[in-house]
This record gives C-alpha cells, sequence and structure tokens, in this order.
C-alpha cells in the first residue's frame, strides 16, 4: 500500500496523498513511483515528504534530504506537498516549517499528523495558519479520528474557514458517517486498504525481510476500489 485517499464531498476522491511504509504512517515515496502515478491518475498528487519513520524531530541533514524530496517532487509533478516537523517540547518547528514551505512554493501544503504530537493543538493551528498551511491533517490527537471527534469538532469551530481541517486516522464505511455529522468537515483522508495475498507459489516462511512485527512477506496493502466508491457513496449521501 503506498498512497491515501482524500474525499473532497462534492467531488469524490479527490486526491491522492502518496507515501512509502504505511506499516511507519508513511514516508516519502520514490521519485520513479510519483513519475508512474502521475501518468495514470486524473485527480492531483500530494506527495509526502518525511524522510524515515519515528518522531517529527529532524536532524540537520534531514532537512537537507527533506528540501533535496520536495525540489524532484516538483521537477516530477507533484501537485502540492504534505510535512510537518515539531520541536523537542512538542511545538510546531516554525523556523523548519518556514524554510521548508519556501522550498515548496507555489504548491499547497498539507500539515500531516505530526500535528496529533503536539502539546497544545490550539495554539499549534494558529501556528499553521500564520504560516500559510493549507490544510491540516489530524486523528484530534488520539488514536483515530472516531477517539478524537471532539477535538477535531473544536479545531474547525476555532479554524473559521482560515484552514481547512482534514480527519483522518482509522476511517471506514462504518464510522464515516458518525464523523462527518460530528465534526462539519469539508474532506476527510483515509487508505481504503483491503490486504491482497501474494501470487507466490513457493514461499519460504523462515525468512521475514524487516521486524519480526511486520506483516508476512506473502500480503501486500492496496487500496480496495469497492470502499472507495461505498466511501465516496456515503459521502455523497450526507450532503
Amino acid at each position: 500500500m503506498v498512497s491515501a485517499l482524500t474525499y473532497d464531498f462534492l467531488l469524490g476522491a479527490g486526491r491522492i496523498e502518496l507515501c512509502a511504509s504505511l506499516l511507519e504512517g508513511g514516508i516519502t515515496p520514490t521519485t520513479g513511483l510519483l513519475q508512474i502515478v502521475k501518468q495514470y491518475v486524473q485527480i492531483p498528487v500530494f506527495v509526502m515528504i518525511r524522510p524515515r519513520g519515528g518522531d517529527f524531530l529532524y536532524s540537520d541533514r534531514e532537512v537537507e534530504v527533506m528540501k533535496a524530496d520536495i525540489r524532484l517532487a516538483k521537477i516530477h509533478g507533484a501537485d502540492g506537498l504534505v510535512f510537518g516537523a515539531l520541536t523537542e517540547d512538542g511545538r510546531i518547528d516554525t523556523e523548519l516549517c518556514m524554510d521548508l514551505l519556501a522550498v515548496s512554493r507555489p504548491l499547497p501544503v498539507t500539515f500531516h499528523r505530526a500535528f496529533d504530537m503536539v502539546y497544545d493543538p490550539l495554539l499549534a493551528m494558529e501556528t499553521l495558519i500564520s504560516l500559510g498551511f493549507e490544510r491540516v491533517l489530524t486523528s484530534g490527537c488520539d488514536s483515530s479520528a472516531l477517539e478524537g471527534l471532539p477535538l477535531i469538532k473544536r479545531l474547525v469551530e476555532q479554524a473559521k474557514g482560515r484552514i481547512l481541517v482534514m480527519p483522518g486516522g482509522g476511517i471506514t464505511e462504518r464510522n464515516l458517517h458518525r464523523i462527518l455529522e460530528g465534526t462539519g468537515v469539508q474532506e476527510f483522508h483515509c487508505s481504503a486498504r483491503s490486504t491482497k495475498e501474494s501470487l507466490m507459489k513457493y514461499r519460504n516462511h523462515s525468512v521475514c525481510m524487516g521486524a519480526a512485527i511486520t506483516t508476512s512477506e506473502y500480503s501486500i496493502k492496496v487500496a480496495d476500489v469497492a470502499k472507495v466508491r461505498t466511501l465516496n457513496a456515503m459521502a455523497k449521501n450526507f450532503l
């Protein structure tokens, strides 16, 4: 699985957030992946800029990588970018974000779920607005958007249209209606994924290519067309 989908209520799946390694919460995809995806899709492709999994406190060398990845994404057709950075005390790293936004111009930028790790989400959102981020992706600083619903609603009320608040994290056809109804958001974000079994006939189950907690080497996560259609229909019916 290498991407997540963002839905605009009027247009259906209106945007792809392109990333690699969803098991790590998403990291920067390869340039080759971006090039091929751009050949086959008509909707905007926003590229994740995250050099590694883990926290969002970056070293100077990691910042160099992020800036290089932004430049490459722009060259190869990215329609927007997705990134976030924090200070060690859980605040938005305004200096770094300003630098990355400058490299990103004129593309729109989403602040990703690094937001869910901030010390003060209400203050953090005001910071994002002042910096010029177009939207913020959040689970309401909880394990899923459903559990974080009260904060997401509060953030939407606070934003007053100055920034788009986009719920994401565990959104499925089972809870979408409740999230839309409870927050009043204009967009939502989900992976709409399912597991696809490998076509390999010979299988060596004694070897794992990653950590022991990773999924089987003989299954992959893919965007599920049926789930995409169901979520799209639900969003339209909600209107």
